[in-house]
């Protein structure tokens, strides 16, 4: 349905309590959601780029609070827009739908922050893979220039790795 990154602009009813805000309809989205997680993030944390290589996933990003760098890379090797970086700063309240063949990350630029992922196929850390977040070929550029990592991101594959590596997404 979705062929590349959008954001969801969902109306905030905002009083003296704060506010309350509507994420998914399905007659708006029409993405069947079947797996629901969340991530806790301090500042200078990466996240990503992350994907499914079986069983991939679209995925519905609304963040809870903070303030995000998020990052989507197009994986469709059959699409002209192949390798292209998109990049958004999202803030609580901000909904983003990131399509099945794009690897995901993010940068926390807050103190903290809280992301909540719909997905519409379950994660399966088998078939999870990435793509690493300080590529060259990728040139992304990131705020912080001693990002909080994991282990497995810090060695992730190449984009070139990736090309070699996987038939098709």
């Amino acid at each position: 349905m979705f062929k590349k990154p959008i954001i969801i602009k969902n109306k905030k009813f905002i009083d003296k309590r704060g506010f309350f805000q509507e994420v998914y309809k399905k007659e708006i989205i029409r993405i069947p959601i079947l797996f629901t997680a969340v991530a806790y993030s301090k500042k200078r944390v990466i996240r990503g780029l992350h994907f499914q290589t079986i069983n991939k996933q679209t995925k519905i990003i609304h963040i809870i609070n903070g303030k995000i760098l998020d990052v989507v890379v197009n994986l469709n090797k059959k699409s002209k827009d192949f390798g292209k970086v998109y990049k958004f700063v999202l803030s609580a309240g901000d909904i983003i739908v990131v399509p099945n063949f794009y690897a995901h990350g993010y940068e926390c630029l807050s103190m903290n922050s809280t992301i909540m992922y719909h997905t519409d196929k379950p994660r399966s850390a088998k078939t999870e893979s990435g793509i690493n977040f300080k590529d060259k070929n990728l040139n992304i550029k990131w705020v912080t220039k001693e990002p909080i990592i994991s282990k497995r991101d810090k060695y992730s594959r190449s984009f070139e790795d990736f090309k070699k590596d996987i038939k098709t997404l």
